[in-house]
C-alpha cells in the first residue's frame, strides 16, 4: 500500500497509554476561546495541540490461561484512555517526546502528562 496525504497517519500505531498530538500554533484559539497565556508558552513547560491518534490504553494483567481456543486478542485487555481523537490537549512538555514525521512536528505524550482536554461535545 502506498502512503498518500490521505492515509499517511493510518500506518502509525500508537502504543499503550500514549497519545499522538499535533501541536497548535501559540496564537491559535479554540471556538470556546481556550488558549495558553504568552508567559506559559515562553517557558514551554506546557503546550497545547490536537490529539491525532491514541493508543489502546493501559494493559490489564490477565491470569495465565492455557486455553488454545482463545485468540491472542482475547488474552490482552486494556483500560481505555480519556483522550480521544480531535480533543485539544494541554500537556507537560517534560513528559513528551518530540518526533518529526513526513516533515511535520508531533509529540508522543503519555496520558499521565496530559493536564486537561477540551472536547467539542458537551460533557
Amino acid at each position: 500500500m502506498r502512503i498518500t496525504p490521505d492515509n499517511r497517519l493510518k500506518k502509525l500505531v500508537v502504543i499503550g497509554d500514549r497519545v499522538l498530538i499535533k501541536p497548535s500554533k501559540p496564537d491559535e484559539r479554540t471556538a470556546s476561546g481556550l488558549y495558553l497565556p504568552p508567559g506559559v508558552q515562553e517557558k514551554e513547560k506546557v503546550q497545547q495541540g490536537y490529539v491525532i491518534k491514541t493508543g489502546p490504553g493501559y494493559a490489564i494483567p490477565m491470569p495465565v490461561d492455557n486455553e488454545p481456543w482463545k485468540s491472542e486478542e482475547e488474552q490482552v485487555k486494556y483500560v481505555p484512555l480519556q483522550a480521544r481523537e480531535g480533543d485539544l490537549a494541554i500537556f507537560l512538555v517534560s513528559g513528551a517526546t518530540e518526533v518529526m514525521y513526513e516533515g511535520d512536528k508531533y509529540f508522543i505524550v503519555p496520558q499521565g502528562a496530559i493536564l486537561m482536554l477540551e472536547r467539542e461535545e458537551d460533557l
